[in-house]
């Protein structure tokens, strides 16, 4: 694959290049993502949010080479599909989109356990898996609300 693709991708078209909160910056690219995703079909988004998880390691761990720093900010691809997971099986309305942008944002930047302990794994695997917890922690807080208020 085209160094350039890979930098497009990995960035979150070049979302990641923004010069403050780029990981803020990148999650709105995983909101539009959502939406162009057939979300009515639970099992197939489950299968998508994989298939994208699997992807967004190889891309991180391209974006580390790329750029030479493990974690670069510039790579917003892990925020992409944490926010992808953190709507998983949840109503495709406004207001959920919303809390799960700054739950999600929440969880991102604290990394509460084990989220932050991901975030050592080598690789792709830990520019990644720290930010699908998020979206794990996020989508837990959401599902519990959908539970007692509907």
């Amino acid at each position: 694959m085209n160094t350039h693709i890979k930098i497009f991708l990995t960035t979150g078209a070049y979302t990641g290049f923004s010069p403050v909160a780029s990981g803020t910056v990148g999650t709105l690219v995983g909101i539009l993502l959502y939406l162009l995703l057939p979300t009515q079909a639970p099992a197939l988004y489950l299968l998508l949010v994989l298939v994208l998880i699997g992807a967004a390691i190889w891309l991180a761990q391209q974006g580390e080479i790329i750029f030479d720093t493990h974690d670069s900010s510039y790579i917003v691809v892990d925020e992409i599909v944490g926010f992808l997971v953190a709507m998983c099986w949840l109503p495709a309305h406004w207001g959920y989109i919303l809390a799960a942008f700054c739950i999600f944002r929440v969880f991102d930047i604290i990394n509460p356990p084990p989220a932050g302990q991901l975030e050592s794994l080598p690789g792709g695997f830990g520019v990644v898996l720290d930010d699908v917890m998020a979206g794990i922690y996020t989508n837990l807080v959401l599902q519990a609300w959908y539970l007692m208020f509907n």
